[in-house]
């Protein structure tokens, strides 16, 4: 059924609202330095990381992306480092998505999948209990959490965790930030990243 073609009256204010374009363009702006700033920071952490990475993997390569529709809002996020080769993922994600929050996440599937789901339950209590969450979504690319979307990693769930994982074709763990939050607000996303970035640590390293 196609929608009316009218504007009712909240929608004409939003047309004609010159300002919350340019505070949309500012914000976008924003977002981007950050994404830059992290980029910067996780670069000093990948110099001393020892990480279980696929073959082909270059540790420089990464990508900037801004789009308008993720489920109907804006986003933008860092993919670094980033690898991303046939059936293999080994990517690291900062996504900023516009009302909802944002995510630091490990993408991993391929022909190591194995190896770092046994990572993922033989050093559990490395991750747990820190604010990480897993994603049981059928693919990489649902980033909604809460449930039915995501289990946090928990200390009394590593059980839990292991059955999720035997039926996982790849594995996504995410931090997620909510948009409210005080480093938002006061500008200390990309330490954040990198914090979390840290924790994720024992996930990939060798």
């Amino acid at each position: 059924m196609q929608e009316p073609l009218g504007f009712d009256q909240a929608e004409v204010g939003l047309l004609a609202d010159r300002a919350f374009f340019t505070a949309k363009e500012r914000i976008s702006r924003k977002i981007r330095a950050t994404l830059e700033q992290l980029h910067a920071l996780l670069r000093d952490e990948l110099a001393s990381a020892r990480l279980l990475s696929p073959p082909g993997f270059d540790p420089a390569k990464s990508q900037f992306v801004k789009g308008e529709h993720l489920e109907t809002c804006p986003y933008q996020y860092l993919d670094y480092p980033k690898h991303f080769a046939g059936d293999e993922t080994f990517t690291f994600r900062t996504l900023v998505w516009w009302g909802h929050h944002v995510a630091f996440a490990w993408l991993l599937g391929g022909q190591m999948l194995p190896s770092f789901k046994k990572r993922l339950i033989d050093r559990y209590q490395e991750l747990a209990g820190r604010d990480l969450e897993l994603s049981l979504a059928p693919t990489l690319w649902e980033w909604k959490r809460g449930e039915g979307y995501t289990m946090p990693l928990l200390s009394a769930s590593r059980a839990q965790a292991a059955a999720v994982l035997e039926r996982r074709p790849a594995i996504k763990i995410a931090r997620f930030v909510p948009l409210d939050d005080p480093a938002i607000r006061e500008g200390r996303v990309a330490e954040t990243g990198r914090e979390a970035f840290r924790r994720l640590l024992p996930l990939v390293r060798e």
